[in-house]
């Protein structure tokens, strides 16, 4: 159950580093003085997107290795 333990650590620290980067999209995203229609905001919005879903797969997988070692 060690190698076990270690990942769940990973995983919740991976999961701080994905709210820290959701915190900085959001800010860049909130200050933006540019032309919502430009390929500079879509990629803003693609890195949000795909942050957000990295996030909720840490979260289910997390989530599963703590119910596994319950």
């Amino acid at each position: 159950m060690n190698q076990m333990n270690s990942f769940i650590e990973y995983m919740k620290i991976h999961e701080i580093s994905l709210l820290q980067d959701a915190e900085k999209y959001q800010i860049l995203m909130d200050n933006f003085e540019g032309d919502y229609d430009s390929d500079e905001y879509k990629d803003l919005e693609i890195e949000d997107i795909t942050n957000t879903g990295e996030l909720i797969a840490t979260r289910h997988l997390l989530s599963v290795a703590e119910d596994m070692i319950a």
